[in-house]
């Protein structure tokens, strides 16, 4: 939910085509997203047969192009990425391509190296790319099946996806803290058991989509009584439930402005959601070597789906800029001097 633009066929927003709201570009970025799209036709990365750069070693550039989609967490994340490649040796730029259409082609090819992405979300979005709209979900939410999957589908593509950490964004559904008291409700089971009924405030495609509406039903048993279509983790959706006209709402769990509203969320107890771990992919041949890796994993050790939040706070409610969260942070986990 969170994240993005993306091919209609993408899961909830939670699961990240490129994040809703994303951020006006500037001149230069631009203009770099129209070189991208003037190259795209002839620069698509390496074709499923060319198995000679597929196979090949993976490469160690030193100058290192990071790549961010545009929205809040997309660029903290990228921020983080370009910061611990510079402390390990790299030289690096950043580059916001705010459509997954664009930014994975410029992936494959070499013109950015390493992006920041979701592991669920990303398997399925390059499983319809590979074999059409129709193919069944490559994502679930058992992490280490979303990823054997995952790099099956990457790796035919120049790509390498590194190892996922702790961080997980996706789709999540929060009430108000009040309600939850009174009712006692700690987890989805809780509210399912209640009985009670629930508008739910999500987007209008949340009626058919198996990770929200039809699998509260059938996996939770939550009486959904109807949507309320003021879309994913929006100002007026959970306003809604602030107010008491809708019972809950759909968000994720990175969510920054919960508290603001005096919302909490519910766990997914039941594993409704995919795996959409934080998880770097790279360029194989540019940057598919052990430094890359080794200078990324530190930050595994570390990242938590609460400092996620955290930080998405700090840039949208407290209007601090990305790379002074993400230098403050990796300096306070002790990943930089």
């Amino acid at each position: 939910m969170r994240h993005r633009t993306a091919p209609a066929a993408s899961p909830l927003p939670g699961h990240r085509t490129a994040r809703a709201s994303p951020a006006l570009l500037s001149r230069r970025t631009a203009l770099a997203t129209a070189a991208l799209l003037a190259l795209g036709a002839c620069a698509t990365g390496p074709s499923l047969e060319d198995r000679g750069q597929v196979t090949a070693p993976p490469g160690d550039s030193r100058h290192l192009t990071i790549g961010s989609a545009g929205f809040t967490e997309s660029d903290l994340l990228a921020q983080m990425y370009a910061q611990l490649l510079d402390q390990a040796g790299y030289k690096t730029s950043l580059l916001t391509v705010a459509n997954r259409e664009l930014y994975e082609p410029a992936l494959e090819s070499g013109q950015i190296d390493v992006v920041p992405e979701y592991a669920a979300t990303l398997a399925d979005w390059l499983s319809a790319k590979t074999h059409g709209a129709d193919a069944p979900p490559a994502g679930s939410p058992d992490l280490g099946a979303t990823m054997k999957a995952l790099r099956a589908l990457a790796a035919p593509r120049g790509l390498t996806v590194l190892p996922p950490g702790r961080a997980v964004d996706q789709n999540a559904f929060a009430v108000t803290a009040a309600y939850a008291r009174r009712h006692h409700l700690r987890t989805l089971s809780d509210l399912g058991a209640s009985g009670l009924k629930v508008r739910l405030a999500a987007g209008d495609e949340c009626v058919r989509r198996p990770y929200c509406a039809p699998g509260l039903k059938k996996v939770y048993g939550i009486h959904i009584t109807g949507i309320d279509p003021k879309g994913v983790g929006t100002t007026q959706a959970k306003r809604a439930v602030q107010e008491g006209r809708d019972q809950m709402v759909l968000t994720t769990t990175t969510d920054a402005t919960l508290d603001a509203f005096g919302l909490v969320l519910l766990a997914d107890d039941k594993r409704l959601q995919n795996a959409d771990y934080v998880v770097p992919v790279v360029n194989r041949a540019r940057a598919g070597g052990a430094g890359v890796a080794k200078a990324l994993g530190r930050l595994n050790d570390v990242l938590t789906t609460a400092d996620l939040a955290a930080m998405n706070r700090q840039v949208d409610s407290w209007r601090r800029l990305p790379a002074d969260v993400a230098r403050t942070y990796l300096k306070d986990k002790g990943l930089l001097k």
